[in-house]
């Protein structure tokens, strides 16, 4: 399996494992209830020798919440999922190291009732 796709896959299942609704793909349908997350975009640079394939994988997660003034829920929901990537070691094609870690919290007026988003940037490096 692709790197990218390993990571993404198990982040997927282990952020479910936290009781979070977790979408990807594509957003939910309006109607969906907030607290959400997504599992944004994937980057992978790939770099090889004679006999291995090691690298890193960029991994973007959303977190949404209408409700402007609960930004420590999604704060606290940040770090959850910060505890979670850190927990990450091992998959079934590779070994991991989250390396960086950036988290930004911001207004969003996207919507036609304001938001707070959070941000999460993983860096992963795989063996």
């Amino acid at each position: 399996m692709d790197p990218q796709q390993e990571l993404f896959t198990i982040m997927l299942l282990k952020i479910q494992e936290l009781g979070y609704d977790v979408y990807d793909g594509e957003l939910p349908s309006k109607g969906a209830p907030y607290p959400f997350i997504y599992l944004g975009d994937s980057h992978q640079i790939d770099v090889s020798n004679k006999t291995a394939v090691f690298g890193k994988v960029y991994q973007t997660i959303h977190v949404w919440n209408n409700n402007p003034r609960q930004r420590g829920t999604v704060s606290s929901m940040l770090l959850e999922i910060k505890r979670m990537c850190r927990s990450i070691r091992d998959t079934d094609n590779f070994l991991w190291c989250l390396e960086n870690m950036e988290q930004r919290i911001l207004p969003d007026d996207t919507a036609k009732l304001p938001l707070i988003h959070g941000i999460l940037e993983a860096e992963f490096r795989f063996y």
